[in-house]
């Protein structure tokens, strides 16, 4: 018989190697698998891979494994193949006792994208236990005044085994008096019965020995054998008999030990003594119903002794036995069905199937983030459990099969608002009261790049002294950028535009780390006064972002110019010579000394002095004309040549200056032309009218050209018969940029006009500036160029050149008009 057996195993075994795998309609899962218990370790179940339809390349880059929800790992994954091996050898009755299904639930889990499977390995049953009694010998008694069809119950056999497996029939040997009968009860429990078939006598033979057979339904059957004695005994001849054979009582599994739930009766015909009954468990009572219940001999009361428990057992099946107290003491048999109602005392599980892994904060509505199990061990409403999340969450559950839930995100993420969220699950049964267990899963935000660099200001303005030396820094500019990581490094750099034709990246250089800018050389305030940086601020991230701000650098003028005579005029020699009359009053007008400083401002203001005089008794210069005049009428004892030499100095700091020589020659009998002076100053007084025109004129073709975004200023100077004069004009800067200017014209004159100057001009930008000054000591009264304006000076003081023309002078002077 054991020959056959394994036959039938290594049978079930070759044919189960080909598990098959398919969609489970009926149930939960995606895949189910079957196979016979009692499998070696390495058994195959079925290639989970091919029945998922996975390459045997993503087994591993997907990172395929399997979650058991028993607790117990039963079957293992091959990671070169796919194939579920079992792990563990299996025994159904272990397992799952005598319940008619066996599943054994598994997770088939993927991960990139995370996704995951329910898959359920069927354990079927193979004749692999014979019926088996838990008595070897069991004992009856029998009055010898038994009549013939009296029946006796005897102890059924177990078989753990199920379906066609299980106990099918009892076989009793060959004797003279009894016949075997098999009785069924309600719940199909198959009872054996011997039935006395013919009447025994005690005084012939007292004992009988019979052997009792179990029989299962296997092919090749099973069987296991008991040892009946029977006594023959005399006397009490009539058995206590129960009011009913099967009691069924229902019992919550909260009672508390101590209560009695039922009470059987049983009745005995007989008088005295021999009717008394006594009740008691039947023989072959289970320990463990032993344990949990107990009755009372007398009143058949049946009491709770422990807890029940309906997650461990939901019924229980008592076997009561009644007998008398007679000599020869006859019993009778009932049971009890005894059923537990399941309360409400397990909360909910939550089991995290799979953690959560870093969410990117770009990723789509509906990313599986983790997955979630939940069970409760009750039943019934009891067993519902419905899961939920704390609100407020870009995140929902999203319900997959039986108590498996998927979290996954339900809106768009920002990890600079939300770098994580901590989320709370609560898993509530539908039982009254319900009750609720949590869990906190904490899901991480991973950053992308989606944030630019962004300037702590848009623009800045920097203010730097000229003839800084190289490599001063001229400001520092800083951006934040609110992602985290490489995304959040930022890198400057300076955009290569042009300023007075000149790229900006070649006036400065920026650290590309911390934003600080430096000078690649000094400045000149005379050449430059503005000019602008655009910064470039850009993420390592990719693809990368970037941002810009404007740093507008404003150069602030130094005294670093010396003033420059331009009268006496340098090409007259080193040394001016200069003739008057020694008939000269004190007051006369010698000559007077111009000068200009290319600086702006304070630095600008020039001041005169007498350095040094052969006869300093004689001289004076004004402090601010630099007018040479005689202090004294000129003697006859004064010398002749007089040399002066005059100092020009500036108000800047430190203090410029420069100097210049005069040799004066006293002539006697020098008369200066009076005459032609006064006719010089009559004629062109008669022509003003006709210059100040010519001066409009050009004043207004000046604004008309402002318009245009160009500069063009056409001065037209005419020569008169008598003293006409050339005119030079010149732009003192290449380009016009701003049609906004405060234009002033300055005319002065001491008798004909002699310096002209128009001024324009804002505080932003380089000004325009245009003179003209007439010679004194020229017969051709040629025009020169003075100096650019400064943008910070708009009334600049004119000076009469010509010393010998009479002191009295005119001006006209119009000031912003707008082109």
């Amino acid at each position: 018989m054991r020959t056959q057996i394994q036959r039938r195993i290594l049978l079930w075994r070759a044919l189960w190697l080909l598990c098959f795998a398919d969609l489970w309609s009926d149930t939960d899962a995606q895949l189910r698998y079957t196979i016979p218990e009692e499998l070696k370790e390495g058994s195959i179940v079925g290639n989970v891979a091919k029945d998922l339809g996975l390459d045997v390349s993503e087994i591993s880059n997907r990172k395929l494994r399997i979650a058991s929800e028993s607790g117990k790992q039963y079957f293992s994954l091959n990671l070169r193949n796919g194939e579920l091996l079992v792990n563990e050898v299996i025994d159904r009755e272990t397992l799952c006792g005598q319940s008619a299904s066996c599943m054994l639930p598994l997770q088939v889990i993927i991960e990139d994208p995370l996704q995951f499977y329910r898959v359920e390995v069927g354990i079927q049953d193979i004749n692999d236990n014979s019926p088996i009694f838990l008595s070897e010998i069991n004992t009856i008694e029998v009055p010898e005044s038994t009549l013939t069809g009296a029946r006796f119950r005897l102890e059924p056999a177990q078989d753990p085994d199920i379906g066609t497996n299980s106990l099918r029939t009892y076989a009793l040997n060959k004797n003279e008096h009894f016949v075997m009968n098999i009785k069924n009860d309600k719940d199909g429990t198959k009872v054996p019965e011997i039935v006395l078939e013919k009447s025994v006598d005690r005084e012939k033979q007292s004992v009988h020995h019979l052997i009792l057979t179990g029989i299962d339904g296997g092919d090749p059957a099973r069987s296991g054998t008991t040892q009946i004695t029977v006594k023959i005994l005399d006397a009490n001849d009539n058995a206590p008999i129960f009011e009913h054979e099967l009691y069924e009582v229902k019992v919550m599994e909260s009672t508390v030990p101590g209560t009695m739930i039922l009470t059987v009766k049983a009745i005995d015909l007989d008088d005295g003594i021999n009717g008394e009954v006594e009740y008691s468990f039947a023989a072959h009572t289970p320990e463990i119903i032993q344990n949990v219940f107990d009755i009372n001999p007398v009143t058949g009361e049946l009491f709770v002794s422990k807890n029940l428990d309906y997650e461990t057992s939901t019924s229980y099946k008592i076997d009561i036995r009644a007998r008398d107290k007679g000599s020869l003491a006859m019993e009778g048999h009932c049971r009890i069905q005894v059923n537990v109602l399941d309360i409400n005392d397990n909360t909910p599980e939550i089991t995290i199937t799979s953690s959560p892994k870093p969410v990117r904060e770009d990723a789509s509505a509906g990313t599986m983030v983790a997955l979630i199990n939940v069970k409760d061990l009750d039943s019934g409403v009891n067993g519902n459990v419905t899961l939920s999340m704390s609100p407020g969450t870009p995140f929902k559950l999203k319900p997959t099969f039986s108590n498996h839930y998927a979290l996954v995100t339900d809106s768009q993420l920002d990890r600079e608002k939300f770098p994580r969220y901590d989320i709370e699950l609560k898993a509530s049964d539908s039982g009254s009261p319900p009750l609720v267990s949590s869990k906190l899963l904490t899901v991480n935000i991973l950053d992308v790049n989606d944030n630019p660099p962004v300037f702590s200001e848009r623009v800045y303005s920097v203010y730097i002294k000229e003839n800084s030396a190289p490599g001063s820094i001229l400001a520092s500019v800083s951006a934040s950028d609110l992602d985290t990581g490489e995304n959040a490094k930022i890198v400057y750099s300076v955009l290569d535009t042009n300023s007075r034709d000149v790229s900006v990246s070649s006036y400065v250089y920026i650290n590309s780390e911390n934003g600080s800018i430096f000078s690649m050389h000094s400045f000149d305030y005379e050449k430059m006064k503005v000019f602008h940086i655009i910064v470039l601020a850009k993420d390592h991230g990719s693809p990368s972002l970037s941002n810009n701000a404007t740093v507008h650098v404003f150069i602030s003028d130094r005294n670093d110019n010396a003033p420059a005579v331009i009268y006496p005029s340098a090409s007259m020699g080193s040394v001016s010579h200069q003739r008057m009359p020694r008939s000269a009053k004190a007051g006369h007008l010698v000559t007077k000394v111009t000068a200009v400083d290319a600086d702006s401002g304070h630095n600008a203001w020039l001041f005169y002095r007498l350095a040094e005089a052969t006869d300093a008794s004689l001289f004076s210069v004004n402090l601010h004309t630099g007018e040479v005049r005689t202090k004294r009428a000129v003697s006859e004892q004064d010398d002749s040549s007089q040399r002066l030499m005059i100092e020009i100095k500036d108000n800047g700091e430190p203090i410029q200056s420069t100097t210049v020589t005069v040799d004066i020659l006293i002539e006697d009998g020098f008369h200066e032309p009076i005459s032609d002076y006064r006719e010089k100053t009559i004629e062109p007084n008669k022509k003003s009218g006709k210059i100040t025109l010519y001066l409009i004129i050009s004043l207004a073709s000046v604004s008309l050209l402002c318009l245009m975004t160009f500069f063009i200023l056409l001065v037209k100077c005419a020569r008169g018969s008598r003293g006409g004069s050339s005119c030079c004009i010149r732009r003192t800067d290449s380009e016009y940029k701003n049609p906004n200017r405060n234009l002033q014209i300055q005319l002065n004159t001491d008798g004909p006009i002699k310096y002209v100057e128009v001024l324009g001009g804002d505080m932003m930008s380089q000004s325009q500036s245009f003179g003209s000054y007439l010679s004194p000591m020229s017969e051709f009264s040629d025009l020169t160029l003075v100096k650019p304006s400064s943008t910070t000076n708009f009334t600049d003081t004119l000076n009469v050149l010509d010393a010998s023309l009479p002191d009295s002078a005119w001006t006209f002077e119009s000031q912003q008009v707008s082109a």
